[in-house]
């Protein structure tokens, strides 16, 4: 019986620091491929679109297995290693090129700061992903474990738009024409939900004995 348990709890620890470690990675590459605008399908969409809607399926699964203060915790510490790894950047853009080498303008050029895109992406994914635990959270205070597949249909339709609202008004409110800002923001919603619905199976990844109890949660 012993071993049977720390069977579970291994399996438990590494599912969640697995599912985390997944997590930040895809905040990290959606957040740089946002700063290209790209088209998709005939819209206008930052490349980060493309992965980012991952992050609120990956979300819920943290929910699942770690409970309600390890999703806000994995949140905040999602944008503090983008803020972390945006001031990096921006310090090794503003570094003394080495001139043996060459300018290496074009990497200045790529990945040096944005800082409107970058703001508005960790602002989005901020406000977005809380709203997305709250309603998760709701969602299995009333049903338990069942309906699973709901949980991440509801608290994604939520939060989704919202997400791309931010960032849509935030990044690009003012510097392109309101109808490409309209453009971008209907397409990411779009392609969100869709992935959010292609992505329901997940949660179902994470067997009942590694899911986090539902006593004491609010």
């Amino acid at each position: 019986m012993k071993d049977n348990t720390n069977n579970v709890s291994n399996a438990w620890l590494s599912a969640l620091v697995f599912v985390i470690g997944l997590y930040l990675a895809c905040t990290l590459i959606a957040n740089i491929a946002s700063l290209r605008i790209v088209i998709f399908a005939g819209f206008s969409i930052d490349a980060g679109t493309l992965i980012y809607p991952l992050t609120f399926t990956l979300r819920d699964l943290i929910h699942k297995i770690g409970g309600t203060q390890t999703a806000k915790a994995t949140i905040y510490t999602g944008a503090g290693v983008n803020v972390l790894m945006v001031l990096y950047f921006w310090w090794v853009s503003s570094a003394p090129a080495d001139m043996e080498v060459g300018p290496q303008t074009e990497w200045s050029a790529v990945l040096g700061p944005q800082w409107r895109i970058v703001t508005a992406s960790i602002i989005a994914m901020l406000v977005a992903e809380l709203i997305d635990t709250y309603v998760y959270q709701k969602w299995v205070i009333k049903y338990g474990h069942q309906y699973q597949w709901g949980r991440v249909l509801s608290s994604n339709t939520i939060s989704s738009p919202i997400d791309s609202l931010i960032f849509s008004l935030v990044a690009f409110y003012g510097l392109i024409p309101i109808g490409v800002v309209w453009s971008i923001f209907l397409s990411m919603v779009g392609i969100k939900l869709i992935s959010s619905l292609v992505s329901i199976p997940l949660i179902y990844i994470i067997k009942p004995n590694l899911e986090w109890t539902l006593e004491g949660q609010s």
